[in-house]
């Protein structure tokens, strides 16, 4: 299935993202059917052969293009410090909701230029859906053979916002704080699916105060949800910026349709 990307100027990567995106989501499900094998990293994380095989396939897509690919299920080689332009992968995003057969789990590619992601795609294999958005083109969804246009909510109101937040890391702290924001609706979602439902307008608000989360879990969805007009920052207000030395981000994520963003930057502070 060949997928041509809704912009009108489409980067020469884009078509590449996609292909590699709908390659990896084949065989991500395949093994999804099989009984698998579950291993633990060094951070007792989880992998599969899902995580490996859907690496493999991407890396050689991606690689015609030239270009560095930093990725969650390779050493890091940081001689990309020294290029303008990466790819930024998660090969398998909600590892856990995979193993756990939630269907909430994603494959997350993203084309970075000077620290800025210009290109984010994410697959939902278990649905057929892929996110795409290009700096300065805008962020759509293809489902039903079309693509549909992004668009952040409208709420600017704490209390009738919808929040989303990790069905497996949520901390008691950050419980704590939705209910000090007033937040009254919350649901448990998996991988980058929270963010990309904020982009879709069904959601307004996800937040972390981890130190956990890296530039692959997040990279793709930045692209996304800045060009469906929402916000992305750490949890102090400050821009997040890719391929740099440390790949933690280190202040947490705060991440809404926009109208919210500051007034919960505000309640964080206020509670340091």
């Amino acid at each position: 299935m060949s997928i041509k990307p809704p912009f009108v100027n489409p980067l020469n990567e884009a078509a590449l993202a996609i292909d590699a995106a709908i390659q990896a989501s084949k065989v991500v499900m395949e093994i999804y059917a099989q009984d698998f094998a579950i291993e633990r990293k060094d951070d007792d994380s989880p992998i599969t052969k899902a995580d490996l095989q859907s690496n493999q396939i991407i890396k050689e897509i991606l690689s015609s293009s030239g270009l560095p690919i930093l990725s969650e299920e390779d050493e890091d080689d940081k001689s990309r410090l020294e290029r303008e332009r990466i790819w930024i992968v998660d090969p398998l995003d909600g590892t856990s909701d995979f193993v756990n057969k939630t269907g909430e789990f994603t494959i997350m590619i993203a084309l970075v230029e000077k620290k800025k992601p210009v290109l984010g795609i994410i697959s939902r294999p278990t649905t057929n859906m892929l996110f795409l958005a290009q700096r300065g083109s805008g962020a759509f969804v293809f489902e039903k053979e079309s693509w549909k246009k992004l668009t952040v909510s409208k709420t600017s109101e704490l209390k009738k916002c919808n929040a989303v937040g990790s069905r497996f890391h949520l901390t008691e702290a950050e419980k704590e704080f939705f209910k000090s924001l007033g937040v009254e609706s919350f649901v448990s979602r998996g991988s980058s699916l929270k963010v990309a439902e904020i982009c879709m307008g069904m959601a307004d608000i996800y937040l972390t105060t981890s130190d956990k989360i890296k530039q692959w879990d997040t990279c793709a969805s930045y692209c996304l949800i800045t060009e469906s007009g929402g916000k992305m920052t750490d949890m102090y207000g400050n821009d997040i910026l890719y391929n740099t030395e440390r790949l933690n981000h280190e202040n947490g994520l705060l991440v809404t349709n926009s109208l919210v963003h500051d007034q919960i930057i505000k309640k964080y502070q206020s509670l340091g």
